[in-house]
């Protein structure tokens, strides 16, 4: 690459939610992405595990020459972001604190909802971080481990999806939020099938767009030549493929599958 990328890293294909917002709001910058398809999904995993594999996402992307690092995965940056911080020498960000730094501007009533893997709501991070904000808000958390699977399975418009969807969420709509924080990368691709579900009066929170304005902070803004893109996955190219053509609108033309831990070839 040309210059030094923007590296994002996912248990799967959730953090293109992600990508794509900042690709919007950067058109100059090169970015690499790593969706870590062999191993998805991270929820379930022990917390030790996640910080493995989340370091290992990270050098990856550093041995792609990239000058800062989003962890565009809930589960990970609800585990690992800290000592990600510790042992990098280039900035990283979450997504967790830019979400709820937005789910409490917009919610009227104090009353949040959270949903997330079993990890992300396991580790009480938003939770915490609402509070921190706020004391005096209502916090509900609901773990829906269903969603990811889905939306690697590519099921996002299937009718047992409305049906999850439902099950999942119905005891959110008794606390009377009023907002819901999309815990998961993977679920901003599920939006249309969560917002039928809980009514256009609760506002859904999606990261991205906070990232995308945390990154501008800390980024000088690229005016050169249009960013080029790579994308890397470590199983599943073909799935990866086609899911992303949906997230994006647009095929993806770079794509080279990695497995980590072995000697990594970069083209």
């Amino acid at each position: 690459m040309r210059k030094q990328p923007i590296g994002i890293f996912d248990s799967g294909v959730g953090g293109l939610t992600v990508f794509k917002e900042i690709r919007k709001k950067f058109p100059f910058e090169d970015i690499v992405y790593f969706g870590d398809t062999a191993r998805v999904p991270y929820g379930p995993k022990s917390r030790n595990t996640v910080i493995e594999y989340s370091i290992q996402n990270a050098r990856f992307l550093l041995q792609c020459g990239a000058k800062i690092i989003v962890v565009a995965c809930n589960t990970s940056s609800s585990v690992a972001l800290e000592t990600l911080k510790k042992v990098l020498s280039i900035p990283v960000i979450g997504v967790i604190e830019p979400g709820v730094i937005s789910a409490v501007n917009n919610s009227k009533n104090g009353k949040i909802g959270i949903i997330g893997t079993e990890g992300t709501i396991r580790s009480k991070a938003y939770s915490q971080a609402i509070l921190k904000l706020n004391n005096n808000y209502e916090v509900f958390a609901k773990a829906c481990p269903l969603f990811v699977s889905l939306v690697e399975e590519g099921m996002e418009n299937h009718e047992i999806t409305k049906i999850i969807s439902n099950e999942y969420l119905t005891p959110l709509l008794k606390k009377k939020i009023d907002a819901i924080i999309l815990g998961c990368t993977h679920y901003p691709i599920l939006k249309h099938i969560i917002q039928q579900t809980v009514g256009n009066e609760v506002t859904l929170v999606d990261s991205a767009q906070a990232v995308t304005n945390e990154l501008e902070k800390i980024l000088s803004p690229e005016t050169s030549e249009t960013g080029c893109d790579k994308f890397y996955v470590s199983d599943n190219e073909d799935k990866f493929r086609k899911i992303a053509s949906r997230i994006l609108e647009r095929e993806i033309e770079s794509l080279i599958n990695v497995k980590l831990g072995e000697s990594w070839y970069l083209a």
